[in-house]
């Protein structure tokens, strides 16, 4: 047995491959398949038509009939039961009958001559919801701190309720870890209150079929505490159930649910198991779960009912074991063990048996693999019947879970049904075996265009049917090779898969399917498009309320795309505002509010793929102010300052302004007082006496202040002695003989208390004398009179009130008024540095002579006159002035060889004293200034003559004078320089040995014991020759007509060489003949315009030549020099074309010569005497 179980698995193994679902296409003969059946527990509404489904298919098409309760349902007899036309659903009228007639076991059958298929075991029921029986509930007593149970106990109904509990207005009962709903409805309290005290605890069950809702009666429960429950114990007596009458102490926990330490509990794999524990306690106890035997399905697990119950969906055989849950307060815990057993009603292992095509003669193998627990037991039928009892078939064998068949024939197509099952459920699944021999048929349509986006896996499909089954081969383009290797897979049902996508992957691609009977092949397109992607995706924005902003959306698709985009907002629609812009890649808000905050996503979507990106909106604003302000721990120079913030609006608070108000000194302004951090809500403020405060709070966020709080109530300090005296005593004097004290008075928030006044003090500085003391109002200064000179003083100012005088003031220092003063500086010199700077130096003078601060020295000084002149200067006195202590000073600016006066004064705040006595000084000589002006006079053709006058300033003695020249051409250029020394005493100087017609460019400087001082320049010219004049006319001289003439020269040089070239191909050839000639294309004239030689007549003998300059006559007219080409050969006219070239035709001046032009040949002239022709030319 155990050997035919391994043969049988082997084959399994072998045949498994021929298994594989086909789906046979319906124009082909096959056995029925159910497609559509009701479920198996199947509730109907008894308010409507009862309506079974069973809907199959099959070549040809089914018929169907149904049994109940396991025998035949003659559906003809039953006038309330119709079937539907081509199927197999009933429907069952109920408006005449009653919906319970028609609550049982149903179960469909579909057949052909192919086979017999049939459905699941339909149980039908009908959905009830019974009404709650009447009962009248007594009103509860309860202590306060007891337990509470309020039962429910809902009436059976199908499916079973939903239960809730609600009040008189319909709103649920608030639950809580104190109190919570149990999984069977009932309402427990771990302890109740006096505040569950109610009398409308009411009970709900809603049938989700029928959606109606059943209500139990309300429920009075009146929690006492002893006292109270003594008082109206009579008054409940008769109509009360009281529950408890011991006092309730606090207690440790034990459970109300489950009962005992520990329970049992059986849930079905793949259902959902639930578990409570509820325990009773004073305080509340807090529940938790463990599972002994492992840990808890962490993405299958939650808890319910305030831990109060553990859920696990989707239950496995994992989940069996040991659960405790744990309940636990201050004063102990308990703890509940529940034992988890899983069962399996049957499952699938591998899926329901697949229908079975098979060619005559092949093999296959039908498997029905399930499990369960416990171990369920595996039936198998054909058409309906059990297979034991159906007819023997030497190609079938039948396996446990598996049906072998071998070398099927025609004729042998049936419908096999398995049928699994245990104490938990059942499995029956139809699958027919179709013994078919059919060619190989694509049902992919033809032509069929894949898109797929670049990098993304393509799938070309390749549906095929046939038996035997197809074999799939796929090419492309050219069918080279066929497509078997990487990068390309091929799945056994025929599609091709390419997993990365490239663009030359793109392209027709031919599947061919071929069996045994024949062979068809399908074409199918495959394009690779690039990908959509979001170039620029939209940014984080942080705005202000009222003001705009714009995401971008920048998208980069296939041309052959056409994207659409969509802007969502917090995953939903946004919303319709017309603040809201929607550009072609971008979203604009306008009039931005705090409601426009949240994050928005762009998505671009195309037929195959779609990118999203998404970005936050930020709105901010100014805070909002602070509220609540109060003054708390009131003292007499402080007090504490608390507010509540206001809303930041996204931008948190960065810090709070406190300003406060003078309502007595300074009503109407407002004055900041202190600062603390954001995060703080309270401020303890230092204040001074004799103020009425009131004070408000700003708010600074990244945007900017709030508006300021409403004000405080006021806040009043009592009156006290000044806390400081004034600021910024000093002591000067304004005229010579007085002292002015004057200070910074105190504010209003310094004088703490009325009758502000001065205490003025001042004593002479070393003397020994007594402070004079004076009270000043009102006033922030006062004179003394009658004081010596620029005397200092030691000052001293107190602030005095009605309450006392201020601490002792600090000694200022000052001094009384200043005078001139009375002495110079002494010992008074000048040293000239250089021509035009000197150092005066001076002696300090006498501080008591200074009679005040000593300020600097002033230094007058003036120009007397030059030394070369005796005449003085008139020149109004300059001053230098030396800031501070000096005792010397520099005069820059002076006039070289000059006599300069000055004398030196010192001065004070008061102004300047005596000079000193006026000394002199000479400065040494200077470089001299330049000429006053430079004259060419009596041009000749070979001197000029030169006449200036001396320089204006000559900063000393005059000792020469430098001549320099030099000539300049046409072209601007300078030619080698020419110097001259010039004495003192002259003033014109006569230039001999001058180029005559040339332009002379003159400097002249002069100079002095220091060196030369800056020239002056002129130009002057010679005169030109008349003879010179005259030849300089002929234009043969200009250097442009030179370079005319040698460029004609080359000109006819090359021409000259390329004739003799032409005429030495043909040999010796009259002249005449040339001209006859024209229509021979070797010896065409050269055209003018091409280059080559054009044709020519006798008249054009004398035309001149090109761009020379012709008498009127038409002759060119030789002159007395050699240069023409007349010399040529025997000294005939030479001749040119129009175009200047030479073309060798001469005429003499006998008659001989013209006889003999037209019959003699001569030879063309050799290329040396042309040159040596040309050379005369030029």
């Amino acid at each position: 047995m155990e050997r035919r179980r391994m043969d049988a698995a082997l084959l399994v193994l072998f045949l498994g491959h021929l298994a594989a679902a086909l789906e046979v296409p319906l124009d082909l003969p096959q056995p029925p398949t159910i497609t559509h059946q009701s479920p198996k527990d199947y509730i109907i509404d008894p308010r409507e038509n009862i309506i079974i489904h069973c809907e199959a298919k099959g070549k040809p098409h089914p018929s169907f009939s149904w049994t109940r309760n396991g025998t035949h349902f003659d559906i003809d007899e039953d006038p309330n039961v119709t079937m539907r036309p081509h199927s197999g659903t009933l429907v069952v009228d109920i408006s005449r009958a009653k919906a319970e007639h028609y609550e049982c076991v149903y179960q469909c059958t579909a057949r052909n001559k192919h086979g017999t298929a049939v459905s699941n075991n339909i149980v039908v029921q009908q959905s009830r919801s019974p009404l709650w029986s009447k009962e009248k509930i007594k009103p509860i007593v309860v202590q306060e701190g007891v337990s509470l149970v309020l039962p429910c106990r809902p009436p059976a109904g199908l499916p079973p309720p939903i239960i809730f509990w609600m009040d008189n207005n319909f709103q649920r009962l608030p639950q809580s870890s104190r109190v919570a709903q149990s999984l069977n409805g009932d309402l427990y309290f771990s302890n109740v209150l006096r505040d569950d005290s109610r009398n409308d605890y009411i009970c709900y069950a809603r049938f989700p079929y029928t959606q109606t809702i059943q209500q139990k009666q309300p429920i009075t429960v009146k929690v006492l505490n002893m006292d109270a429950i003594n008082d109206t114990m009579a008054a409940f007596y008769n109509d009360t159930d009281l529950f408890s009458e011991e006092p309730a102490d606090d207690r440790k926990p034990s459970f109300l649910i489950p009962s005992g330490p520990s329970s049992s509990k059986t849930v079905l794999r793949g259902q959902v198991l639930e578990m409570e524990c509820i325990a009773e306690a004073l305080p509340t106890p807090e529940i938790s779960w463990t599972k002994v035997s492992g840990d808890l399905p962490a993405k299958r697990t939650s808890f319910l009912h305030y831990q109060r119950t553990l859920r696990i969906v989707n239950v496995s055989e994992s989940d069996a074991g040991d659960y405790r849950c744990t309940a636990r307060n201050q004063l102990g815990s308990v703890h509940h063990t529940i034992h988890v057993t899983v069962k399996a009603a049957p499952y699938w292992i591998s899926g329901a048996p697949r229908n079975l095509v098979l060619a005559p003669g092949e093999s296959g193998v039908l498997t029905c693999r399930a499990s369960g627990t416990p171990k369920p037991s595996i039936t198998w039928a054909m058409n309906g019947i059990p297979i034991e009892n159906s007819p023997k078939d030497l190609s079938r064998k039948v396996e446990d879970d598996t049906i072998i068949f071998t070398d099927v024939q025609a004729g042998s197509s049936a419908v096999y049904q398995c049928n699994v099952s245990n104490d938990y459920g059942y499995l029956l699944s139809n699958a027919f075996v179709n013994v078919l021999s059919e060619p190989p048929r694509v049902l992919t349509p033809a032509n069929k265009v894949y898109q797929v986006i670049k990098n993304h896996q393509a799938l070309i499909d390749c549906a095929s049917f046939g038996s035997p089954i197809p074999k799939i081969t796929w090419f492309k383009d050219s069918r080279s090779s066929t497509l078997d290797g990487d990068p390309y897979i091929l799945h056994d049902n025929g599609t091709l898969e390419i997993h990365i996508a490239q663009a030359h992957n793109s392209g027709r691609y031919t599947c061919v399917a071929r069996n045994s009977i024949g062979i068809y092949e399908n074409h199918i397109f495959l394009e690779v498009k690039e990908p959509t992607r979001i170039l620029k995706q939209p940014e984080y924005k942080v705005v202000q309320r009222g003001r705009s902003v714009v995401f971008e959306c920048k998208v980069k698709h296939d041309p052959s795309l056409v994207p659409t985009m969509t802007w969502l907002k917090d995953d939903g629609e946004l919303p319709d505002d017309e603040r809201l812009i929607l550009g072609s890649d971008s979203l604009t808000i306008t009039d931005v509010t705090e409601n426009d905050a949240g994050v928005y996503t762009c998505i671009t979507n195309t037929t195959l793929d779609h990118d999203s990106a998404s970005a936050e909106l930020t709105v901010v604003e100014r805070p909002d102010p602070p509220t609540d302000l109060e003054l708390t721990d009131q003292k007499k120079r402080s007090v504490q300052l608390t507010w509540t913030p206001g809303d930041e609006h996204n931008s948190p608070i960065q810090k709070f302004l406190i300003q406060y108000e003078d309502l007595l000194h300074h009503r109407g302004h407002w004055h900041n007082l202190t600062e603390v951090p954001g995060t703080k809500t309270t401020a303890h403020l230092k204040l001074s006496p004799y103020i009425h405060y009131t004070f408000r709070v700003l708010a600074l966020n990244a945007v900017g202040f709030s508006r300021p709080s409403f004000p405080s109530r006021v806040f009043k300090t009592e009156p006290a002695a000044p806390d400081e005296n004034p600021t910024g005593v000093q002591g000067f004097g304004t005229e010579h003989d007085n002292l002015v004290i004057s200070w910074k008075p105190l504010s209003g928030l310094q004088s703490n208390g009325p009758g502000l006044h001065y205490k003025v003090m001042w004593r002479q500085k070393a003397v020994d004398s007594d402070w004079t003391t004076v009270s000043v109002a009102n006033n922030s200064k006062f004179v003394v009179s009658g004081t010596p000179t620029f005397v200092p003083y030691e000052l001293k100012v107190q602030a005095v009130n009605d309450y006392g005088a201020g601490p002792e003031p600090a000694i200022a220092h000052g001094y009384s008024g200043e005078d001139l003063p009375v002495a110079a500086p002494e010992n008074v010199q000048a040293i000239a540095l250089n021509s035009t700077l000197a150092e005066v130096h001076w002696d300090p003078v006498p501080f008591k002579s200074i009679r005040g601060h000593l300020k600097g020295f002033k230094v007058y000084y003036w120009r007397e006159r030059s030394l070369h002149k005796h005449n003085p200067h008139h020149v109004e006195k300059q001053i230098l002035t030396f800031s501070g202590n000096h005792s010397r000073g520099m005069l820059p600016g002076l006039h070289p060889f000059s006599l300069y006066s000055f004398n030196v004064r010192v001065y004070n705040g008061k102004g300047e004293g005596p000079p000193s006595p006026t000394q002199q000084f000479d400065t040494p000589e200077g470089v001299p200034g330049a000429p006053t002006s430079l004259i060419v006079t009596n041009p000749n053709l070979d001197s000029l003559t030169l006449e200036w006058n001396p320089p204006h300033v000559r900063n000393g003695r005059i000792t020469g004078y430098t001549l320099k020249y030099q000539p300049v051409n046409n072209s601007n250029e300078l030619g080698p320089v020419e110097e001259l020394a010039l004495p003192a005493n002259e003033t014109s100087v006569t230039l001999p040995n001058l180029k005559y017609s040339t332009r002379y460019k003159f400097y002249l400087n002069a100079k002095t014991v220091r060196g030369a001082g800056p020239a002056i320049s002129q130009e002057g010219v010679t005169i030109m020759d008349e003879a010179v004049a005259s030849r300089q006319v002929d234009i043969a001289t200009q250097g442009w007509f030179i370079g005319l003439m040698c460029a004609i020269a080359l000109l006819i040089l090359i021409l000259l060489i390329i004739c003799f070239i032409q005429r030495n191909k043909g040999g010796k050839y009259p002249v005449k003949e040339k001209e006859d000639a024209h229509t021979d294309p070797e010896f065409q004239p050269m055209k003018d315009d091409d280059c080559t030689f054009g044709e020519y007549s006798d008249n054009e003998d004398h035309k001149p030549l090109k761009g020379s300059r012709t008498p009127s006559n038409g002759t060119v007219k030789r002159d007395d020099s050699d240069d023409s080409l007349v010399d040529y050969g025997e000294g005939g006219d030479g001749q040119f074309n129009e175009d200047g070239s030479f073309i060798g035709q001469y005429s003499g001046k006998s008659a001989s010569r013209d006889t003999a032009e037209g019959h003699e040949s001569s030879e063309a002239p050799s290329p040396i005497n042309a040159m040596n022709s040309l050379n005369s030319f030029v």
